[in-house]
């Protein structure tokens, strides 16, 4: 099924009575859920740009890259870094800006200018009766009712499909540099990041490759200005071992961070939302549980780990049981099918917050259309 139209969606959704499964570019879903397929690429196109006013509103079904190549002509991006996990997942197709916002998904850029959902003013979708819902506005000035705008960020197309965005856009800076610490244990790094973020210089980006000892840290502005700021925050640092990466060295390890390309090669990938201060609690868990390869976007809040398919069960399991503790979730990114039984690919909801999440699903979708995806059941 392709719907042209919201429309056409809407009628189908109506009268529609068994399960289905939502799909954008199918870059994102680790295990899809069954029944018949919705795809969302019908619904594609800009519906209105703005770059005076920096607000873009978009068709779903629109790919990332072709947002990000409208965006650049104009020297303009979204301002939350969305991660395309494309290569990570080794699927062939292309992400949409729809799958992005289902999926709350964020990438560097959320230290600075927040999360997808904290960057969408308005949206419309279509739940699960056939009834079309909008929320927000197209402009920064007119948007009023932001609350249901961040409940369907990120509700992973639980509550219906997503027909149209308006997102609020940021100029793209002149100067992009980058400080490489290199030389520092793991069990300081969180330390360094953390005075880093707690400096006044106005960090973009705040990350580290725990096993090589490395740290990066962004910095974006006016060319004069970002580099007095970075000066400024070396001296802060007082780290001896300190290079600088400029221009598209700089964006081009961005991007890699962002899509997590250092965790490609791995057979699972666990992501565990994470303070600087819980890197190094974190880093005891993991090894103390399996061999991995982990890369910390902190100034994003997240903690990737990439590791045999053997061993994705218990570390995803040892670190749902920390973020049960310490706040957060932990959640499987990419994995193979054979997965054992009832485990949650998800962190497990605490007995409130899963009451009120089936009270809303009950609101949108009563007929049970949608569900997140669960790993195949062995027969």
């Amino acid at each position: 099924m392709i719907p042209q139209s919201e429309a056409e969606l809407a009628d189908l959704l109506a009268t529609a009575s068994a399960p289905m499964q939502i799909r954008g570019g199918g870059t994102r879903s680790l295990f899809p859920a069954g029944g018949a397929v919705l795809e969302t690429r019908g619904l594609t196109g800009v519906t209105l740009y703005e770059p005076a006013a920096l607000t873009l509103v978009v068709q779903a079904g629109t790919p990332l890259a072709q947002i990000r190549s409208l965006l650049a002509a104009e020297r303009q991006r979204l301002p939350f870094d969305p991660p395309d996990f494309a290569a990570l997942q080794g699927r062939s197709g292309l992400s949409t800006i729809g799958g992005v916002a289902a999926l709350n998904a964020s990438g560097p850029g959320r230290l600075q200018a927040g999360a997808c959902r904290d960057c969408l003013i308005g949206l419309r979708f279509v739940d699960g009766t056939g009834r079309v819902v909008k929320n927000g506005g197209r402009v920064m000035k007119n948007v009023t009712g932001y609350d249901l705008v961040k409940l369907l960020a990120g509700s992973e197309g639980r509550l219906g499909v997503i027909t149209e965005l308006s997102f609020r856009l940021q100029p793209l800076p002149e100067t992009e540099v980058t400080l490489v610490l290199e030389g520092i244990p793991a069990c300081d790094q969180a330390a360094v990041m953390a005075r880093a973020l707690t400096s006044p210089w106005d960090l973009s980006g705040a990350a580290s490759d725990p096993a090589a000892g490395r740290v990066w840290l962004r910095l974006e502005g006016f060319d004069e200005q970002t580099r007095y700021r970075s000066a400024k925050l070396r001296e802060r640092l007082a780290h001896g071992d300190v290079t600088l990466m400029e221009g598209a060295a700089s964006a081009a390890l961005w991007a890699d961070i962002r899509d997590l390309a250092p965790l490609s090669g791995a057979e699972a990938v666990i992501r565990h939302s994470a303070r600087p201060s819980h890197l190094p609690g974190l880093l005891e868990v993991i090894a103390q549980t399996a061999p991995a390869q982990v890369l910390s976007d902190l100034g994003g809040g997240w903690l990737s780990v990439g590791c045999r398919a053997a061993d994705a069960p218990a570390l995803l399991r040892a670190l749902q049981a920390r973020a049960a503790v310490e706040g957060g979730h932990a959640r499987l990114l990419k994995a193979p099918s054979d997965l054992p039984e009832g485990l949650a690919l998800r962190q497990p909801e605490d007995p409130v917050t899963a009451r009120l999440s089936a009270a809303i699903a009950a609101k949108y979708d009563p007929k049970g259309l949608f569900s997140p995806d669960t790993p195949p059941q062995k027969a």
